[in-house]
């Protein structure tokens, strides 16, 4: 009956008065879903109190929040936008590459004109200096750039054509001094197996004859297209010493007056960072060059001449140069003189090469290109497997101008301008030295307002200048 009871609804007289007591005769009320039986209550999703401890150990994890949406909406924009700038980038680098690649055959002989320009410049100076005409002193300086040149190959050649018998004479011996070797123990493989190994490489030479021959021809091309490009080098050498410091105003003038110091400015460090690499490395070339080719004629090593003339150019390929051309030290004073000369003249080329890194290197490092060791090494790799003996001997310089654009770059972010350093010093470009160098020269204690700023006056707008081209060209105006 008490359940059929609980199950009617409640009349008038079963309500509760107003002045009763709720719990005087009221049945119990019925659990709700917050609590539990035994009348506790318990923890829902949002109620952070814990009704026991051992409860409270990770139960549930956090609720998203409406910002959580919008933060990875937000982060998945800018990933969006960073993957295509960087797409575009690569394209554009790839359109770049591609355009430089086509116009490689002229723009070749005009970085060797201007490796040629930084060499023969501070001769070119000198002469202008004391009155010489420009085109007399840039004719002068490199008739005897060339004579000397002309020289070092008169000296070198006959000694190479005469000691060419010597050497061969000794690469006979050296290779039967290897079959002898191979001949006996550990490896104990014979005359005969050695004579079937020395008829099969003579049989593929043979075999090989007419791509041998391709290559040849081959050879002989690239040797005239490399004449051809040093031809016009020379002359385009001649018209840049002649009218070097005139470059870079005309250059400047012709991009505008908003980028005209940009311009000045990159030109002016681009043709310092040319002009220290080239120093450098002659310096190192000249210390490398005489300590290995006085080594060498303490050992009485033939080609001593060519081998140290090898050795100061290979310096202009920073640490693949000089590996190489110790190298070939080692080699000739094997084949020449035996083991025992080849292991000193190792020991040799080793010193010199701590030598000069240890002691050269950091005395010119501040003057030099500051380029890590791996990016050099990586440069040069890159270039010589795309234009060879060019390519690697170019890659650096070019590594090193890439370097001086981006430091340039991250300088105008942080907004040091051409014309104002970080300690408030003024920059201006001259053609006293080097043909067109940014100097230094002490912050004004008030600097003359900008006439481009909005703050200036119409009085200073006028005294300002006639234009924005005649202030551009003012601030590029050069002093002989």
């Amino acid at each position: 009956m008490s359940a059929d009871r609980s199950a009617e609804p409640l009349t008038a007289a079963d309500r509760p008065t107003a002045g009763a007591s709720p719990t005087a005769d009221a049945p119990p009320a019925a659990p709700s879903p917050t609590t539990g039986a035994s009348g506790a209550t318990s923890v829902g999703p949002d109620d952070t109190r814990p009704t026991d401890e051992s409860e409270n150990v990770g139960t549930r994890a956090p609720v998203p929040g409406p910002q959580r949406s919008q933060r990875m909406a937000a982060a998945t924009r800018s990933v969006a936008i960073a993957s295509a700038q960087l797409i575009l980038i690569v394209i554009a680098l790839v359109i770049l590459g591609y355009v430089f690649g086509k116009l490689w055959v002229v723009l070749l002989p005009v970085v060797l004109g201007l490796l040629f320009t930084t060499v023969l410049w501070p001769a070119t100076r000198f002469l202008r200096k004391h009155h010489w005409p420009p085109a007399l002193a840039s004719a002068t300086v490199l008739l005897v750039f060339l004579a000397a040149i002309g020289g070092i190959i008169a000296v070198i050649a006959p000694q190479v054509v005469g000691q060419v018998e010597e050497l061969a004479d000794g690469v006979t011996g050296g290779l039967q001094q290897v079959q002898e070797y191979l001949a006996g123990p550990p490896f104990n493989l014979g005359d005969e197996q050695v004579g079937n190994a020395v008829d099969s490489v003579i049989n593929t030479v043979q075999s090989n004859a007419q791509n041998i021959a391709g290559y040849a021809v081959t050879t002989a091309t690239t040797i005239g297209n490399a004449l051809v490009n040093l031809v016009l080098a020379l002359v385009l050498a001649f018209f840049f010493l002649k009218d070097g410091p005139k470059w870079t105003p005309w250059l400047a003038a012709q991009t505008g007056p908003r980028a005209a110091p940009h311009v000045a400015a990159l030109s002016g460090k681009a043709w310092t960072t040319l002009s220290e690499f080239i120093r450098q490395q002659a310096l190192v070339g000249f210390v490398d060059a005489f300590f290995i080719g006085l080594g060498l004629l303490v050992f009485d090593v033939p080609l001593v001449l060519p081998l140290a003339v090898l050795t100061f150019f290979g310096a202009f390929i920073p640490i693949i140069g000089a590996f190489v051309a110790g190298a070939f030290a080692v080699l000739i004073a094997l084949v020449s003189n035996g083991v025992t000369t080849a292991i000193w003249i190792l020991v040799i080329v080793l010193l010199v090469q701590q030598l000069e890194g240890n002691v050269l290197q950091p005395i010119i490092q501040g003057r030099g290109l500051n380029l890590h060791a791996a990016v050099v090494i990586l440069a040069v790799t890159a270039g010589s497997s795309l234009a060879g003996i060019i390519g690697a001997f170019l890659s650096v310089p070019v590594a090193a101008l890439i370097a001086v654009a981006y430091r340039y770059g991250r300088d105008q972010l942080d907004g040091l301008t051409p014309e104002v350093g970080p300690d408030g010093t003024t920059h201006q470009l001259t053609g006293d030295s080097s043909g067109a160098q940014l100097v230094r020269r002490p912050a004004e204690a008030e600097p003359p307002v900008n006439p481009e700023s909005e703050d200036a006056t119409p009085a200073e707008v006028a005294a300002g200048g006639r234009g924005l081209l005649g202030n551009a060209r003012r601030r590029l105006r050069l002093h002989r």
